[in-house]
């Protein structure tokens, strides 16, 4: 696969089209983030499949860029799409219409990268995701033990409560800088 990051416009598609000759698993978000029409286009064009990240912030806007042809694999990263229920949204429209989605990271603490470990454990899921060893980011992390990745490229699913890990609270109060307290009115 490939990450385009928007870098080209529909002018390139004929360059794009140069990369189905790869048999790529898919070409991410090569377009502008706010541009369904012309991914459609293109992806009307091209045999590998497009893939769209940016641009899908909620299941209805996976439901329109599925509806308009925009793309045949999704990502979800669970910070984009506002969180667990977004993500679970997003994954139920792409899994009621057979398209596969997968997980991205966003540089997350090992609390995140074990939620998304549990995320990526939904049947929908059928792409491999990004998620990283807590040592690719951090000296030290937030949970114990860190997340680690095989030497076959895998990180373990962990059992029991929660995320599986326990959080290291005197870690976290040395990361914060901010703090808010919300009450009700």
């Amino acid at each position: 696969m490939v990450d385009a990051n928007s870098a080209y416009t529909l002018a390139d598609a004929a360059r794009l089209a140069e990369l189905d000759r790869f048999s790529l698993t898919m070409i991410e978000q090569p377009l502008g983030w706010d541009d369904l029409v012309d991914h459609a286009a293109l992806q009307r064009r091209l045999s590998t499949p497009l893939c769209l990240d940016e641009s899908i912030r909620s299941g209805e806007d996976a439901r329109r860029a599925l509806d308009v042809g925009a793309c045949r694999v999704v990502n979800v990263k669970v910070g984009r799409v506002g969180g667990f229920a977004g993500a679970l949204a997003v994954h139920d429209v792409c899994r009621a219409r057979g398209v596969p989605v997968w997980c991205g990271g966003m540089l997350e603490s090992g609390i995140g990268r074990l939620a998304n470990v549990h995320l990526q454990t939904l049947p929908g899921f059928t792409l491999p995701g990004d998620t990283s060893a807590s040592s690719r980011t951090f000296e030290e992390d937030l949970v114990d033990p860190p997340v680690t990745v095989s030497a076959q490229g895998r990180i373990a699913v962990p059992e029991g409560p929660g995320i599986g890990h326990a959080v290291v609270w005197p870690r976290v109060e040395r990361a914060t800088d901010l703090r808010e307290t919300w009450k009700r009115p």
